[in-house]
């Protein structure tokens, strides 16, 4: 197994402050429109929308299937894991080739 390496992490205040530094725009307004955008996201899939964005891809809510689980401590007890809905990002073509997918599944 490979060394691990602790990722980065980039909050949504690190984000807002890299965007007014770069783009020279004000805390407060960076704020709110990256605000607005999330939540008009979150409003839309809940509302069953499918978000595509070029290049970048494509956000939908699909439903997983009930399957059926195992508890590691009671291998013979099978678990029912109900259906759900879950949010879903397929990536598009520039961000498949900005973070280079295709290598990381064959490592």
């Amino acid at each position: 197994m490979g060394s691990m390496v602790k990722k980065k992490t980039i909050t949504k205040k690190k984000l807002i402050s890299l965007i007014s530094q770069e783009k020279s725009i004000s805390l407060h307004d960076v704020r709110h429109v990256i605000q607005a955008f999330l939540d008009k996201m979150a409003d839309s899939l809940a509302e069953g929308h499918r978000l595509e964005f070029r290049d970048f891809g494509v956000f939908e809510v699909v439903e997983r299937k009930q399957k059926i689980g195992r508890n590691p401590k009671r291998a013979d007890e099978p678990i029912i894991i109900p259906a759900r809905k879950v949010a879903k990002w397929t990536p598009g073509k520039k961000m498949r080739t900005l973070i280079d997918i295709d290598s990381c599944i064959l490592s």
